[in-house]
């Protein structure tokens, strides 16, 4: 079972998706992104790490306004896109880390018992309440 999470800079939970774990993860931020009930600024960043390094994912998420900052794998064989200023953002990823740390405090999120995906995906947005009610 694959959990993705989309946050703000201070680690509140913003949409979140659940999918089966053969799903790769440039499938499934886009639909993350669709979760968010408000409308993102224009060429607002989204730090990733290198499992989202793809060039196609790169271009999607720049049609939308989206920059990808994601390094790239260490066997990419195109040359790179990243600018290396902007990848000093990559550096707080830790807020990620942390919200996904505060998800797992969470037993029923931690261990799956559900049989259904759909009554998971409620219990991760109860928690993501909690979470987002507890950093007001």
């Amino acid at each position: 079972m694959k959990l993705e999470v989309v946050t703000d800079a201070r680690g509140v939970p913003l949409g979140t998706t659940v999918a089966a774990a053969n799903v790769a993860e440039t499938d499934l931020i886009e639909e993350a992104i669709g979760d968010i009930p408000v409308p993102l600024p224009k060429q607002i960043p989204l730090v990733a790490d290198r499992g989202y390094d793809s060039d196609p994912l790169r271009d999607r998420l720049g049609e939308q306004g989206i920059e990808l900052l994601s390094p790239h794998r260490k066997n990419r064989k195109k040359p790179s896109r990243n600018d290396g200023r902007k990848m000093r953002r990559y550096a707080r990823r830790y807020v990620i880390e942390r919200t996904n740390s505060w998800l797992q405090s969470f037993r029923r999120v931690a261990t799956r018992w559900e049989r259904y995906s759909f009554i998971y995906h409620g219990f991760v947005r109860l928690a993501c309440i909690v979470i987002a009610v507890g950093r007001l």
